[in-house]
């Protein structure tokens, strides 16, 4: 004799489904582009109906911005992270540094090129990019400071300081789709340079051997991007939506966007 077993459906509350649809979106946006952030993508990926992601993001636009603002926020919080209580701020810019290439950075270079040019026609993305643009260069600053506090960087504008190391990595970042075998050690050097000559460090600081310290130098955009989305979703500056400004429902009410698409499925 057969049986069978139905199985129940679990439904995510909805700030658990808002937050996969977010770290969902992010990492397509990593991995293929911000133009294939897409309800109907999104939708494939969880295996629910692209209605089901439009009840929190009735706009694809809002979806797009959210979904930049959780991987630049991983990578921020990652690559300078605000709290740095296992290492000097020596250690902590060698490491920002070495995690700032290779591959996995060449996802997040090429997230920004993807951006910057959507943004010149989509002004949800570009109050994102600019926020972010201007944390970065607060986060920087902050560290360099740290650093010159405890004398171990020297300069009299650490924003100046700031802006010229992230203005270097982003030239260099431009390049993420280009073939880089060929390219002169002074030029990939370029970045360690310009921070060691703002902050007044000997030529070769920021990648001697142990310049990281103990730090770990494991670092994966999509990961972070996930563990970001739930401050990425606080501090933005979100667009007027139902979901926005609709009271929170009751707590012993199903999620009615999840309790549909079982309708429908």
């Amino acid at each position: 004799m057969s049986s069978s077993v139905q199985r129940k459906r679990i439904r995510k509350s909805p700030e658990a489904r808002r937050a996969e649809i977010v770290a969902t979106a992010a990492r397509i946006a990593l991995t293929e582009g911000l133009e294939c952030v897409t309800l109907r993508r999104v939708a494939e990926e969880l295996s629910v109906r692209p209605g089901l992601i439009s009840h929190y993001f009735p706009s694809a636009e809002d979806l797009v911005a959210e979904a930049f603002s959780a991987a630049a926020l991983g990578e921020l919080d990652t690559l300078l992270p605000a709290e740095r209580p296992d290492g000097t701020p020596a250690q902590y810019l060698a490491r920002y540094f070495a995690l700032s290439s290779g591959e996995a950075y060449d996802d997040i270079s090429r997230l920004w090129i993807n951006a910057r040019h959507l943004s010149r026609y989509r002004p949800v993305l570009r109050e994102r990019v600019t926020r972010m643009e201007l944390a970065s260069d607060d986060r920087l600053e902050a560290l360099i400071l740290d650093g010159v506090a405890r004398g171990e960087f020297r300069t009299d504008d650490a924003r100046s300081a700031a802006i010229q190391i992230l203005v270097v990595l982003d030239g260099l970042g431009a390049h993420a789709n280009s073939d880089r075998t060929d390219r002169p050690p002074a030029v990939t050097r370029l970045a360690l340079s310009t921070a060691e000559r703002a902050l007044d460090l000997p030529p070769g600081t920021l990648d001697a051997p142990g310049a990281t310290g103990t730090l770990p130098l494991e670092y994966s955009p999509a990961e972070a991007a996930e563990a970001a989305v739930p401050r990425a979703t606080a501090t933005a500056s979100a667009p007027v939506t139902v979901a926005a400004t609709a009271p929170a429902p009751a707590p012993a009410v199903a999620n009615p966007a999840d309790a549909a698409a079982d309708a429908g499925a």
